[in-house]
């Protein structure tokens, strides 16, 4: 996995994926930036939500399960020292579908958080308080 991050003035930044995608990050004003994009430590948190949330709706389409949506929310703490690193994250999921049972909603969060999503996994590794819950939407 690749990726190149370019400074493109102020505290914007280009960021290009090696599959070929890009997102601009941005500081806010006070330290330069015209808040255009998200700041790079916001990037990291929607990134586990993405990779959590992925791993979520994957395992429950191979269950069988009409899930017809799902929302991750996503809260995290700082250090208040620098580097200013995770010290908890908390995700919440609402799914949705028809006729889900929870038991497999409840595994493919476990799933998720304790198997596959590297992000997470990874956060945890590292210190931070990672905690998952989820909630059932009955369409």
């Amino acid at each position: 996995m690749k990726a190149e991050v370019k400074w493109v003035g102020e505290a914007m930044f280009l960021a290009e994926s090696g599959s070929g995608h890009c997102v601009v990050m941005d500081g806010p004003p006070d330290h330069g930036g015209r808040n255009l994009g998200p700041r790079p430590m916001e990037m990291l948190l929607m990134g586990m939500g993405g990779c959590a949330s992925f791993d979520v709706v994957s395992i429950l389409k191979k269950s069988r399960q009409a899930v017809t949506g799902c929302v991750a929310r996503l809260e995290a703490e700082r250090a208040d020292e620098i580097p200013a690193v995770f010290t908890a994250i908390r995700i919440h999921f609402v799914v949705s579908g028809k006729d889900l049972k929870e038991a497999q909603v409840k595994r493919a969060v476990d799933l998720s958080a304790e198997k596959y999503c590297s992000a997470s996994i990874m956060f945890s590794r590292a210190g931070a308080a990672v905690s998952h819950s989820y909630e059932i939407v009955a369409e």
